[in-house]
């Protein structure tokens, strides 16, 4: 469920691809809306170290540093790169693919928690 939303939150809603996964999430993150608006210079490349937002976003609901690690290398196995930049520049997925890849991998490891 939380993947067809961060889905319809960033291609229907007026969310960034950090904010849908955000807002997508919402329940296991509880982060008001408010909190969630100020993620909006964490897409289009601008997360921290360059990192593709969502999945930027998604790292920011674990806590383990083993799951973000695995998350990481689950997503570059898929969009073959972390960065927005790489992702774009070599064309493996879309923004879209990108926000449902992370919300996917998320949802994982969120359920084998």
């Amino acid at each position: 469920m939380e993947t067809k939303l961060a889905k319809e939150f960033h291609e229907k809603g007026n969310y960034n691809c950090a904010q849908a996964i955000l807002k997508a999430f919402q329940n296991y993150n509880k982060l008001a809306d408010s909190d969630i608006l100020k993620y909006r210079s964490a897409g289009g490349g601008k997360a921290e170290g360059g990192l593709c937002g969502a999945l930027y976003a998604a790292k920011l609901h674990l806590e383990n540093i083993e799951k973000k690690s695995d998350l990481e290398k689950a997503f570059k196995n898929i969009a073959g790169y972390l960065t927005c930049r790489e992702i774009k520049t070599n064309k493996t997925l879309s923004c879209s693919q990108c926000v449902e890849t992370a919300a996917k991998l998320l949802k994982d490891k969120i359920n084998n928690s």
